[in-house]
C-alpha cells in the first residue's frame, strides 16, 4: 500500500466528516485512512467506529472498513496531545508513506494521491530509497484566501524561515517511526521532526509543484496565547541543530529583508493575494 492518510480528532463535529469525504473522494485508492480518536463525546465519530465494526469500548487495535476500494480504520485511545496521537497512528500505518490532515482540512483536488504517486514512481526508478524520501507542495490557505507557495527547494535558511505546510508533506512512513514526534514541544514537533530529516537523516526532498491540501488556517500554533511558546520552541529547535555561526547569518538576512512586515503581509487577507503571486513568481523563477 502506498498511503496511510491519518486524521487525528477530539470533538471535531462536522469538521470530520467534510475531511473525509475530500479523502475518500481521491481518484487514486492505494492508501488507508486511519481516524485516531482521543475519546470524542460529541457524537462526530461514531459514524466511522460502528461502520468500521467498533464497540463503544477504548479499541487500540481498532477495526477497519473498506470504502470504494480505499481502506478505514478507526481506532480510540487515550494520549496527552495530538502528537502523541500522531505517533500512535503511526505505529499502525500499513502505507510505505504517510501525510497528516487535521479536521476541517482538504486535499487541494481528487487527484492529489494520483499525482504524487507518479512522483514516487520516477524518484524510485533513479534509485532513490524511498525510505529517505519526503514530497512536499504548495497549500491554499482558506483563512487568507490564497494559494501559498513552498521553496523549490529545501535549504538551511528555507529550515529556518519557511518550511512548507506540514498538510502538504508526504513522509516516508520509515522516517515517522525512526523519530517519533518529540512530545516535549507542544507546538512545533513536527518543525523539529522536518529539521531533524534535513540535517540528521540524509533525505531527499522533493517539490511536486502543486498544491496539495486546502488548509483550514486559525490553528493551534496560530492562536495569541501560543504565540510566546511557538517562539521559544522555534529557537531551542533551531538551536539544536544549527551552529552558532550558521544562526546569526539567518537572523541578519530576517532583520535586513524586513521578515515581521513580510509575515503581516502575507497573513492579511488584504494583502495576502498579491503578497504571495510575487512569492511564487519568484521560487518560479
Amino acid at each position: 500500500m502506498r498511503f496511510s492518510i491519518i486524521v487525528v480528532c477530539l470533538n471535531p463535529g462536522q469538521k470530520l466528516k467534510s475531511t473525509m469525504d475530500s479523502i475518500l473522494g481521491q481518484t487514486c485508492r492505494d492508501f488507508e485512512v486511519i481516524i485516531k480518536d482521543g475519546g470524542s463525546k460529541d457524537g462526530s465519530v461514531e459514524p466511522w467506529r460502528k461502520s468500521t465494526g467498533t464497540d463503544g469500548s477504548v479499541e487500540p487495535e481498532g477495526r477497519s472498513m473498506e470504502s470504494g476500494g480505499a481502506k478505514v480504520r478507526f481506532f480510540q485511545e487515550k494520549d496527552t496531545g495530538i502528537y502523541d496521537a500522531m505517533n500512535q497512528a503511526v505505529s499502525r500505518a500499513e502505507g510505505e508513506f504517510v501525510l497528516f490532515m487535521n479536521c476541517g482540512d482538504a486535499f487541494y483536488s481528487r487527484e492529489v494521491l494520483e499525482r504524487t504517486k507518479v512522483f514516487i514512481e520516477v524518484q524510485e526508478a533513479a534509485g532513490v530509497n524511498p525510505d529517505r524520501l519526503v514530497l512536499y507542495g504548495d497549500i491554499y490557505n482558506r483563512k487568507v484566501g490564497a494559494r501559498v507557495a513552498s521553496a523549490p527547494a529545501i535549504t538551511g535558511f528555507t529550515c529556518y524561515r519557511n518550511i512548507p505546510c506540514h498538510q502538504s508533506c508526504i513522509y516516508s512512513t520509515a522516517l515517522c517511526r525512526e523519530k517519533p514526534f518529540d512530545q516535549q514541544y507542544r507546538i512545533r514537533a513536527d518543525y523539529d521532526h522536518f529539521l531533524w530529516c534535513f540535517y540528521r537523516a540524509g533525505v531527499r526532498f522533493v517539490n511536486m509543484g502543486f498544491p496539495v491540501a486546502s488548509y483550514e488556517g486559525g490553528g493551534y500554533s496560530e492562536s495569541k496565547e501560543n504565540k510566546k511558546r511557538n517562539k521559544q520552541e522555534h529557537r531551542l529547535i533551531t538551536e539544536t541543530y544549527m551552529g552558532k555561526g550558521e544562526l546569526f547569518r539567518y537572523r541578519a538576512v530576517m532583520a535586513c529583508t524586513l521578515a515581521p512586515l513580510r509575515s503581516a503581509m502575507a497573513e492579511s487577507r488584504v494583502f495576502s493575494g498579491v503578497y504571495h503571486w510575487l512569492k511564487g513568481r519568484m521560487y518560479r523563477r
